[in-house]
């Protein structure tokens, strides 16, 4: 399993498993710059796979996030900074990072869903990677891409940022060169046709967790 450079802090929580790396089921990562549309591909997942048999229990990870809930951005559970720290010292979250001033959390329950031999789909960041790699046996990533255009489109519709942070998250974008060995998603399109990419990572990840983990 490849292990990867970590650009912001990132780390397990206090109360991690003994047993490192879990497994024998899959964790995927889902990564990408801002306007991508991970959180739209995650959501149409979710719903497109309702209705399908899986080969393992899979679970959509609810991240926690110290930013304030907005409509207009991914469905998430809100914490202040002094509440996050307080439940990553309880042992709460299974990985957590920290990003544009921000910290992120998964909760700790993933773990067992891994330990079990399920698959968790989790919207994650490059500064996770390294703490998610090794925490976890078996891990997919799946970096979503977008044309420069349509993430400044998407960008400037979500009405969050000014011209200025715009620019410099495009720039960021320009700078992050593909990461080895991940599945590349190109979101250009209609989402659906995307999502349908991200599904089948999903599918062939638990029908191999299915078999008790032999990746």
């Amino acid at each position: 399993m490849p292990h990867f450079a970590c650009e912001d802090q990132a780390g397990p929580a206090h109360g991690a498993s003994a047993h490192l790396p879990i497994g024998p089921g899959v964790f995927i990562a889902v990564v990408g710059p801002s306007g991508a549309g991970k959180d739209t591909l995650i959501n149409l997942a979710r719903n497109m796979l309702q209705n399908r048999p899986a080969g393992a229990e899979t679970q959509f990870a609810r991240r926690v996030i110290t930013r304030a809930a907005d409509a207009s951005a991914e469905d998430h559970d809100t914490m202040d900074e002094a509440a996050f720290a307080a439940a990553e010292a309880a042992g709460r979250f299974s990985v957590t990072w920290r990003a544009h001033g921000l910290s992120y959390g998964l909760p700790a329950e993933i773990d067992r869903i891994i330990a079990d031999g399920g698959v968790v789909v989790a919207n994650s960041s490059r500064a996770a990677l390294a703490a998610i790699s090794g925490r976890f046996e078996n891990v997919v990533v799946v970096q979503v891409t977008a044309p420069r255009d349509k993430l400044a489109e998407r960008l400037a519709a979500r009405g969050r940022e000014t011209r200025d942070d715009i620019l410099a998250r495009l720039e960021r974008a320009t700078l992050v060169a593909d990461l080895p060995g991940s599945v590349i998603v190109e979101n250009k399109g209609h989402p659906g046709e995307a999502a349908g990419k991200l599904i089948a990572v999903i599918e062939k990840a638990a029908a191999r967790a299915a078999l008790s983990g032999l990746v």
